[in-house]
């Protein structure tokens, strides 16, 4: 069977000298293909050369640990370049190695440098220097968003929250700009200060133009909301998380029970929250290498920020570093109010990093410990689903769906996961039944449109309309290999075979290491004559690792050629 693959993630695998352009003018990023598997670190040589390439080598395998300690041995056999300076400070920096404080205060001009060093003012109670170095700060990029922040909360930490309010109450009001942001910064420094100032205009600001950002936005907020004496708002606030999707769910319960914490206890704290709010802003523009970094910045001032764990262990997954995920979720305590968030995502990242059996005991954990909800018991199911356990899968999907009483748009994917597992199993009427469900929750959803048309076509059934629900999915993901390998397929059924060509060997195009569109694309070859160029590519097939069904058919076709597919 034919699957829709979501598209490959892009990562980032860019050099420090990249990133030091990113410090200055926020570039966009490029790209490089993604790695397959984590590479073993290599022993660091003493030589001052070779510790070079072997730091640009762990660099360009994310593997900050080993670049860092490579770049340390390198600068120490050439203390006087500037530029090696500057790399081993931005790679023991994202390692969050002592040496990053040493580094940064030989580096006057570098924009992460004064960061972390304002961080140590702040962290000592310095916060005349603290504020200093935040002015100093250049006037472009995200540095003129976060500037005013920073230099807010080290007025408040000085015991100057007037002044504070000064700097960020005007940026409130300005008719254009990230006022929001300003207006939430100004009513966590009112709330951490004591000050009787206009709250409620600062938080209906921030209500309307950030409420549903993201998951560290509304915690704040329904704090805020709760200290002034709003505590209805912030729980509906709260539990507009449940309609969110995904795994946020997952943190309601602990997020209500923790609306009577401060949202902000310290001035460094603040200083966190303000990192955290330009690492999350930037997650989203293709700079993920930036968005790290002001994620340990961010980290670095409030070791318990558990949200930004939790953004940098995703940041690591897709750096292909999910090792580095788990490390950075192992010191959240089972008492924070993230911690169901963790121990789900704990779960993801070990399967990420190849340890399934693993991943599959961690999220029966979790279902465990969350009976009443279905997102743990439905990535279960995916997890077994993958280790081709589909009567265990589909278990685990029946009892995620029967802690969903009244399903919505949302709940599309459990119908369609739990869909293809049942065909998977051989059980196409519940199958199709499902489909057909998350069909009517998400019309338009392109996965659900070519499964369920790719799988009326290989039965010859409802061909026009399993062409017409194939041709939208291919019209909402042009580029995706998947969708276009079912166009050409159902093409061929219908007989247009130079249309099953066209579309096949661009699907090939696309997914070139996909055995099912080699195949079929030796199909539509040996529909049009072309015997040759078929036999080749179901070789070729046969050498990309098909599923074992899948080998006897290819077999089976280099031998005597495909059964006809023509379907009226």
């Amino acid at each position: 069977m034919q699957q829709t693959r979501p598209p490959r993630p892009r990562f980032f695998q860019r050099t420090v000298l990249l990133v030091l352009t990113l410090l200055s003018a926020c570039a966009a990023a490029e790209t490089a293909p993604p790695r397959t598997a984590a590479i073993p670190a290599p022993e660091i040589p003493q030589s001052g050369t070779g510790a070079l390439l072997v730091a640009r080598f762990a660099l360009s395998q994310q593997d900050m640990d080993t670049a860092a300690t490579a770049y340390i041995k390198a600068l120490a056999a050439d203390p006087d370049n500037v530029e090696l300076r500057q790399q081993a400070f931005l790679t023991n920096l994202l390692a969050n190695t002592p040496e990053a404080a040493g580094l940064a205060r030989s580096l006057p001009q570098n924009q992460a440098a004064l960061l972390v060093q304002a961080n140590d003012a702040a962290r000592t109670g310095n916060w005349m220097q603290a504020e200093a170095r935040f002015a100093a700060l250049q006037h472009q990029g995200l540095f003129d968003l976060l500037r005013p922040m920073l230099i807010a909360w080290a007025e408040a930490g000085a015991g100057r929250p007037e002044a504070a309010q000064a700097i960020l109450r005007p940026l409130a009001d300005a008719p254009n700009g990230p006022r929001a942001l300003y207006a939430l910064h100004a009513a966590l420094i009112a709330d951490f200060a004591g000050q009787k100032v206009d709250t409620n205009r600062l938080l209906r600001i921030t209500q309307n133009e950030l409420g549903g950002s993201n998951l560290e936005v509304i915690r704040l907020l329904a704090g805020l909301l709760a200290h002034d004496g709003r505590r209805p708002e912030a729980e509906r606030l709260i539990r507009s998380l449940l309609d969110a999707g995904g795994d946020l769910p997952l943190a309601v319960p602990d997020l209500l029970a923790g609306l009577d914490d401060r949202p902000v206890k310290r001035a460094t704290d603040g200083l966190a929250e303000v990192y955290f709010a330009g690492a999350a802003a930037l997650r989203g523009q293709e700079a993920n290498d930036f968005s790290n970094l002001i994620m340990h910045l961010a980290l670095d001032m409030n070791p318990d920020l558990t949200t930004a764990r939790l953004l940098a262990a995703e940041l690591a997954a897709l750096a292909k570093r999910p090792e580095n995920g788990l490390k950075l979720l192992k010191p959240v305590q089972p008492t924070d109010r993230m911690i169901a968030l963790v121990r789900f995502r704990r779960a993801l990242l070990l399967d990420a990093s190849g340890n399934t059996a693993a991943a599959i005991t961690a999220m029966q954990d979790v279902a465990r410990l969350y009976p009443d909800r279905p997102e743990p018991l439905a990535r279960l199911g995916s997890l077994l689903r993958s280790q081709h356990k589909y009567p265990e899968a589909v278990a685990a999907y029946d009892r995620a769906v029967a802690l969903i009483p009244h399903p919505d748009r949302k709940d599309w994917p459990i119908f369609y996961e739990r869909g293809t597992t049942l065909e998977r199993a051989h059980d196409w009427p519940r199958a199709e039944q499902d489909l057909l469900h998350a069909l009517d929750l998400a019309p338009d959803q392109p996965f659900v449109l070519n499964y369920l048309g790719y799988s009326w076509a290989e039965m010859g059934r409802n061909l026009p309309r399993a062409r017409q629900m194939i041709e939208r999915a291919a019209a909402l993901r042009p580029n995706d290999g998947a969708i276009l390998d079912s166009l050409g397929w159902i093409q061929l059924r219908q007989g247009d075979i130079s249309g099953a060509v066209k579309q096949l060997e661009h699907a090939a195009e696309l997914e070139a290491a996909d055995p099912t569109i080699n195949g079929h694309l030796g199909d539509a070859y040996w529909a049009a004559g072309r015997k040759l160029e078929a036999q080749f590519q179901w070789r070729r097939a046969l050498t990309l690792n098909p599923e074992s069904e899948d080998v006897a058919k290819l077999e089976q076709k280099l031998r005597n050629g495909p059964p006809p597919t023509t379907t009226p």
